[in-house]
C-alpha cells in the first residue's frame, strides 16, 4: 500500500499485529496464510461482508465506529446461523489519504469490538485506491456438526420471532442525513444515530437458536424484504403483524408523530437482529432462553403454507401496501 508515515507493512505490524495474538495460527501476521484447528465434531461456517463509503457509512464516520460495524455485521451473520465466532480476516481499500492515525484509530476500535465478539484477527490484506474507502471481512464462525440453522427450513404454522428492536438503524440513517421534517430530541437523536453506527450482533442467543430456530437469517436488508429471502428459501408464505414489530422508546416516539415513518421501519435495514422461526408451541421457552441470555426476543408473526412471500397486516389485520421493502445493490 503506497502513502506517506508507516506504510503498508509497518501498519500490519504497529496496529494490527497485536489484534492476531489470540491465533498462534496466525503466525504473528508475518507468513502468507494461516492455519486453524476445527474440533472434529464442529463444522467450519463461513461468511463476507463488506462496506463502502457512500454506501454502507458516510465518509466522515469515525474510524472507531467503521471498525465496531464491519466486525458487528459479520458476527450477525454468525449469530443468525447459530455459529461461535472464531476468526476473522480483514481486507482494507484505504485512499492514498489515509492517516496513521486514522488507521491507529481503526484498529483500536476493531481491538475493542473483536474482545466483545470474542473473537481475533486471522490475516487479511491492505491495498491503496483511488476510488472510496473500502472495508471487507471474512468471518469464521463453528457449529457442532450437522446444526448450522439456514434461511431453509421454516413450515407452515411455525411462529416467527425477531430479536431485539426494529428500525433504529433507518431512522438514524434519516437523522444522520438530515432528511427528516420534525426536530428530534437530542438524546433520541444520539440513541438512534448510535444503533445505526454500532449494532449489537446476537451472539448471547446462538445456542438456543439450533436448539429451537427451524430457519434464520439476520437483518441487514429491512425486517421485510429479508423475511421474504427466508419465505422464499422456505417455500412458504409469511403473515408479518406490523403492530407486533418491537420499537425502541426513542423510534416508537418519531413513528408516532410522523406514522408515515413506519415503511421506513419495516424496510430501512442495518438491523442486524436475527429473524426466526421456531414452533408456534415453543414460545415461552424461547422467551425464557432470551432472558437468560439477556437478549429481547417477540413474535411478530406466523409461517403461512403460502403464497410465498410476506403479506404485512395492519390495524385489524388488513395488508398494508408495502411494496418490495428491502435494500439491493445495483
Amino acid at each position: 500500500m503506497a502513502g506517506a508515515g508507516l506504510g503498508e507493512f509497518g501498519r500490519i505490524a504497529a496496529y494490527f499485529r497485536p489484534l492476531a495474538v489470540g491465533v498462534p495460527g496466525a503466525f504473528d501476521l508475518t507468513d502468507d496464510a494461516a492455519v486453524l484447528d476445527v474440533p472434529a465434531d464442529q463444522q467450519l461456517v463461513a461468511t463476507c461482508d463488506g462496506m463502502v463509503a457512500g454506501v454502507h457509512f458516510l465518509p466522515g464516520d469515525d474510524p472507531a465506529d467503521l471498525a465496531h460495524k464491519i466486525l458487528a455485521v459479520n458476527m450477525s451473520d454468525l449469530a443468525a446461523k447459530g455459529a461461535e465466532p472464531l476468526a476473522y480476516s480483514l481486507v482494507m481499500a484505504l485512499p492514498r489519504s489515509t492517516s496513521d492515525e486514522w488507521v491507529a484509530a481503526f484498529a483500536a476500535g476493531l481491538g475493542v469490538a473483536q474482545r466483545a465478539f470474542k473473537t481475533n484477527l486471522l490475516g487479511g490484506d491492505s491495498v491503496s485506491t483511488q476510488g472510496p474507502l473500502s472495508l471487507t471481512i471474512n468471518a469464521l464462525g463453528i457449529v457442532p456438526r450437522g446444526t448450522m440453522i439456514r434461511r431453509k427450513g421454516a413450515r407452515p404454522g411455525d411462529a416467527v420471532f425477531v430479536t431485539g428492536n426494529i428500525g433504529d438503524a433507518a431512522l438514524g440513517l434519516k437523522l444522520a442525513l438530515g432528511t427528516l421534517a420534525q426536530p428530534v430530541p437530542d438524546a433520541d437523536r444520539a440513541y438512534l444515530v448510535g444503533r445505526l453506527r454500532r449494532p449489537s450482533p446476537r451472539l448471547e442467543l446462538v445456542a438456543s437458536l439450533r436448539v429451537f430456530a427451524t430457519a434464520a437469517l439476520d437483518i441487514s436488508d429491512g425486517l421485510v424484504g429479508d423475511l421474504r429471502h427466508l419465505a422464499a428459501a422456505s417455500n412458504v408464505g409469511i403473515a408479518l403483524d406490523a403492530r407486533t414489530v418491537p420499537l425502541s422508546p426513542a423510534a416508537a416516539r418519531l413513528v408516532t408523530r410522523q406514522p408515515e415513518l413506519l415503511s421506513a421501519v419495516l424496510t430501512g435495514g442495518d438491523d442486524y437482529e436475527v429473524a426466526f422461526t421456531a414452533p408456534a408451541g415453543k414460545g415461552d421457552d424461547i422467551a425464557a432462553a432470551a432472558a437468560s441470555a439477556g437478549v429481547t426476543v417477540t413474535r411478530i408473526g406466523r409461517v403461512t403454507e403460502g403464497p410465498v412471500g410476506v403479506a404485512v397486516l395492519g390495524m385489524g389485520g388488513v395488508e398494508m401496501p408495502i411494496g418490495q421493502g428491502g435494500w439491493e445493490h445495483r
